[in-house]
């Protein structure tokens, strides 16, 4: 083989095995939402989806109907996975994903037993309250802050790319192409971020490595469109 067309073929191996994970058009992804039913989902410690509808192929969480505390739940359990989804708040707007759901009546919402990728409309606060950073988007809340924020208007559609890979013990946060933060999943660095936060003294607070997904319930309405995983 000439080694021009050698170069050529281990330059094409290089930048197949280094494509986006974030290809939809891979195999390996699984769809969670079709636009239509809630085929993969039902609120927290329920088997129904009160408070939540489809609209123009979004997810949407109306406050007031059904229950409160609806968080909507992934019917599977995971691990170690890449989750895709769009997502967008009204003015005021409030909401989070969580994964490692320990869906238990030992816990009566989703935030109590697992941690949380914030949703939020970020004008609460400000953009130049840095001091907030770790509650706005991007964050993992009250635990790992973002060094900018990469959020759209309040009203956009928002785009969030999110790794939990215990295998490598690291969590990544992609905002709109734009990586957020990363973080340990396991380890001293890890206790340490819970030790510094909120959560310090919440018995069961992030133990779980498999378990559901879930969209929060904050009282306020919220979309969520697209969702997309892959397990590792």
């Amino acid at each position: 083989m000439k080694i021009q067309n050698l170069i050529i073929l281990l330059l094409s191996i290089i930048v197949a095995s280094c494509s986006s994970k974030e290809n939809i058009t891979d195999s390996d992804w699984v769809e969670l939402s079709d636009g239509k039913i809630f085929n993969n989902w039902h609120t927290y410690l329920s088997d129904s989806v009160i408070g939540w509808k489809v609209e123009d192929g979004a997810f949407v969480y109306y406050p007031g109907e059904g229950n409160s505390n609806n968080g909507l739940v992934s019917n599977k359990s995971y691990t170690s996975f890449i989750l895709s989804l769009e997502w967008k708040v009204e003015k005021g707007g409030n909401s989070g994903i969580f994964w490692g759901v320990n869906e238990t009546k030992d816990y009566s919402v989703p935030y109590l037993s697992a941690a949380e990728i914030q949703v939020l409309d970020d004008d609460i606060y400000g953009q130049e309250d840095t001091a907030n950073f770790n509650h706005m988007n991007g964050a993992l809340y009250d635990m790992v802050a973002p060094t900018k924020l990469y959020a759209k208007p309040t009203g956009e559609w928002n785009h969030y790319l999110i790794e939990i890979n215990y295998d490598e013990n690291v969590g990544n946060i992609d905002l709109n192409g734009n990586r957020a933060i990363s973080f340990p999943l396991a380890g001293p660095e890890w206790d340490t971020l819970i030790y510094n936060s909120k959560f310090k003294d919440w018995k069961g607070f992030a133990k779980t490595k498999t378990g559901p997904i879930a969209f929060q319930d904050h009282g306020t309405k919220v979309y969520y469109r697209n969702i997309k995983i892959k397990e590792l």
